[in-house]
């Protein structure tokens, strides 16, 4: 496992989401994007001069942007996912073999399908996550 010293390339990035219990390959993949956020629980007492504070709950979410295919198993189980229970994505942001591997457990909260007459057609999809994003170097 070597750690990468240079600037990575996303033109490379994989996504994988559970289709029936399986982590299966995202077809046509445009971008995807994760943010991880970490609350600030406010300890200050009265008198203080400078606010405190501790860690609180960590939380993630994401969006995947992609061409859209209805060949696709994945992006059909993404399409039918808003609503229902947690599901496995995991995020290569540039390939299976470089790099870093993220994953977790998400909630899909949009399917949005984006047709235009000067454009493909494409397909946006928002994600919360539920419990930790991990990081794997690969």
């Amino acid at each position: 496992m070597a750690t990468n010293t240079a600037v990575y390339s996303g033109t490379q990035g994989v996504a994988h989401f559970d289709v029936g219990g399986s982590v299966t390959a995202v077809a046509s993949i445009i971008s995807f994007s994760v943010s991880q956020t970490g609350d600030a629980i406010e300890t200050s007492a009265m008198g203080s001069t400078s606010r405190t504070y501790l860690p609180g709950l960590t939380n993630f979410t994401g969006s995947m942007s992609v061409y859209f295919r209805d060949d696709d198993a994945a992006q059909s189980a993404l399409f039918s996912a808003p609503g229902a229970a947690a599901a496995t994505v995991e995020l290569f942001p540039s390939g299976r073999t470089t790099g870093v591997k993220l994953s977790g457990e998400i909630i899909v909260t949009s399917h949005e399908i984006t047709a235009a007459n000067d454009g493909a057609v494409t397909a946006e999809v928002s994600f919360q996550g539920s419990g930790s994003l991990t990081k794997a170097d690969l």
